[in-house]
């Protein structure tokens, strides 16, 4: 085991550790500034409140994220793998829906331990994106890549389970982002244009006939507050003490904010103007706190951590790599688009959380677990070179 570690620390891709660790860390910072007005007006906790339950969360993602870097990514194709997370999956995916466990009227998108919370559509998106790289991989092996009749009905038969099962918590921050990171990895297989075509046309398929089940039980589903936050996509200043207040002052605190920020702890809307400031709309604090110089921080942070799992799937020769690397980083960039196009109103608000940054303890240790995957696959990538 010692040997094997000191191998793969030679090639140990330390720019991306420092980028996903400074993310954490500055994440932390800014959710004890954003936090500390809503803990003690909203819930009468002590202002550090959040900010020791994220640096718990991160002494759990930290050692979480090194056992993930280096668990050789090639054990994830092998069957009992695949079947294990496909189960582990199946099974929170339906306990979300149990009235006690997922929430007083089994709507909500998480699962109540007692010590915390568990959102299944974050285990979902890793998953996704291993389950179907494990697919493809074995089929490009095979040599039947691009014959559509062999081993296709399953992962799209996951596909379906999941899309559904997320759509009937309303998640659609998350239904979207798992949907394009299994087209990410297709895409990433090797396979031809014209069967990847045909893929697309069967995951629409697929997506339809979700759309439509979910449509069977829009009533129980469409809420009020619901179909508030579509209509204040289309102007929220037309309900802006309503269920447009969020994003109204969310762009309020970005206007404020202007190139320097008012600095570090000096956020005038998070003391209750503007709500949960430490979650999805964390990216509003640091525009007015830090300005500009503290967006361009983050989105730099993310941009190299995108850039950078790209470029490890167009450098590998392995398939699995290749998709591996591609469906995580589609994870993260998709995740950062939906997160801040909700917040600048390009799309409607999700309240999906923005990567490494916002509070959550199950989306900053699965994006961990994510980003220590990455990394085992950069250093396979980085051997590969040495003996190619």
């Amino acid at each position: 085991m010692i040997p094997y570690i000191k191998r793969y620390l030679k090639y140990f891709d330390y720019p991306l550790v420092f980028t996903y660790i400074a993310l954490c860390l500055f994440g932390l910072v800014m959710i004890y500034s954003a936090s500390m007005g809503w803990a003690v007006m909203k819930y009468n906790w002590e202002p550090d409140a959040f900010f020791n339950d994220q640096k718990r969360n991160l002494l759990v993602a930290f050692p979480v994220f090194l056992l993930a870097a280096f668990f050789p990514y090639k054990h994830y194709k092998s069957k009992f793998m695949m079947q294990l997370m496909l189960v582990v999956m199946f099974i929170l995916l339906f306990l979300v829906h149990i009235i006690g466990v997922g929430g007083e009227s089994g709507s909500q998108s998480w699962i109540n331990l007692g010590f915390g919370n568990l959102q299944p559509s974050e285990v979902a998106k890793i998953v996704i994106v291993l389950y179907f790289a494990g697919v493809f991989t074995k089929k490009y092996e095979n040599g039947t890549l691009d014959k559509l009749n062999e081993s296709v009905g399953p992962p799209l038969l996951v596909l379906f389970f999941v899309f559904v099962s997320i759509m009937m918590e309303t998640d659609v921050g998350n239904t979207m982002i798992i949907s394009f990171v299994a087209i990410s990895v297709i895409a990433a297989s090797g396979i031809k244009f014209k069967s990847f075509a045909k893929i697309i046309g069967l995951i629409g398929m697929v997506i339809s006939m979700g759309l439509f089940a979910i449509y069977i039980m829009k009533d129980q589903l469409i809420t009020e507050k619901r179909l508030g936050r579509l209509q204040a996509f289309f102007n929220p200043f037309d309900d802006e003490l309503g269920f447009g207040f969020q994003v109204v002052n969310g762009y309020i605190a970005i206007g404020a904010g202007g190139l320097k920020g008012l600095g570090l702890g000096n956020s005038n809307q998070k003391f209750g103007y503007l709500p949960e400031p430490h979650t999805d709309f964390i990216m509003a604090i640091i525009a007015e706190e830090l300005g500009i110089l503290g967006v361009l921080f983050v989105l730099c942070g993310l941009f190299f951590i995108v850039f950078k799992a790209f470029s490890i799937a167009l450098a590998t020769k392995d398939p699995q790599a290749r998709m591996i690397a591609a469906g995580i980083g589609s994870i993260i960039g998709f995740q950062t688009f939906v997160n801040l196009g909700g917040m600048t109103g390009i799309i409607p608000l999700t309240g999906v959380p923005l990567p490494f940054i916002s509070y959550g303890g199950t989306s900053v240790i699965l994006l961990s677990v994510a980003m220590g995957i990455l990394l085992n696959v950069s250093m396979f990538v980085k051997i590969e070179k040495t003996k190619g």
